[in-house]
């Protein structure tokens, strides 16, 4: 018997499709037109072709935007990964505990972005900053608006005090999920904690570890209000991220055929690692 497909569902779908295509792909056309011509004002355009495209990829102030933000990335990565794996192996399974470490955890992420960015700008003055005045107390000559070092500590320490509980949850949420009688029989015979976490608890999650380093990794390469907020991409370049480097030369220079090639090169890099952390963390997976 053949069996009859109902196409039926598509009409509930539809309005979705016509929402991300009104606010997605409208824009992403409009931002493909601008990156092949070039205009000086009065609504007048010549075309340009792929000369944007080229200018940008041979930029070095493109290729030293993208390293930073390379180097960002994978700080973040390193750092958030394993933290928010050893938080979520110490919360509570259970009782009183369980909601207040869900609420404390999920605090950071209610803050908006850029009030994130005016706190730790605030924290880490060496005037009425806890974090400034404390490292100068200690005799640590600290000062984030001057030296590009204590520039990158403190928008890393602050994307780890924002991000961090994303993967805590994540991770919580896969741990919950194990039924007891995992570790019943773990116990029976005798695996250390160690052995616990590395044939239980980290097998169960490998789902939501994939999740959780997809959406840190894209978060981290796009981060644009936190730093613009604390140090403005400054001290010199030395935060300057793509984002930032993607405003400055569309609303701070006015080139929008430039800004536009870039933005383009910008969405496909950030496709293409993506696709290169998913394909690489799946196959581990399978051959496991």
């Amino acid at each position: 018997m053949e069996k009859t497909w109902n196409n039926k569902a598509w009409f509930m779908v539809l309005p979705v499709l016509l929402l991300v295509a009104f606010s997605a792909v409208i824009p992403l056309m409009t931002v493909v037109n601008y990156s092949v011509q070039d205009t000086f004002g009065n609504n007048q355009f010549f075309w340009a072709g792929t000369e944007w495209f080229t200018e940008i990829l041979q930029s070095e102030r493109f290729h030293s935007a993208l390293i930073r933000n390379l180097i960002f990335s994978f700080i973040i990565l390193a750092i958030e990964i394993p933290l928010g794996i050893i938080i979520a192996l110490n919360m509570p399974r259970k009782g009183l505990g369980v909601p207040v470490c869900l609420v404390l955890m999920a605090l950071p992420l209610l803050i908006p972005w850029n009030v994130v960015g005016t706190i730790w700008q605030v924290f880490g003055r060496v005037d009425i900053g806890l974090l400034g005045h404390t490292l100068e107390s200690l005799g640590i000559n600290y000062n984030y608006v001057q030296n590009p070092l204590h520039a990158w500590f403190t928008v890393i320490l602050m994307d780890v005090w924002h991000w961090t509980s994303l993967v805590v949850l994540l991770c919580y949420a896969g741990l919950v999920s194990i039924p007891d009688a995992f570790y019943q029989a773990a116990k029976i015979d005798g695996a250390s904690r160690w052995a616990v976490f590395r044939y239980i608890q980290l097998p169960k999650m490998n789902r939501v570890l994939l999740i959780a380093v997809l959406l840190r990794f894209m978060d981290s390469f796009m981060i644009y209000t936190e730093p613009f907020v604390v140090t403005g991409g400054g001290p010199g370049n030395s935060t300057t991220f793509l984002s930032i480097d993607l405003v400055k030369i569309a609303i701070g220079q006015f080139d929008l055929g430039p800004a536009a090639a870039m933005s383009i090169v910008y969405f496909l890099i950030i496709l293409l690692l993506s696709w290169v952390f998913y394909t690489v963390m799946t196959n581990y997976d399978a051959e496991r």
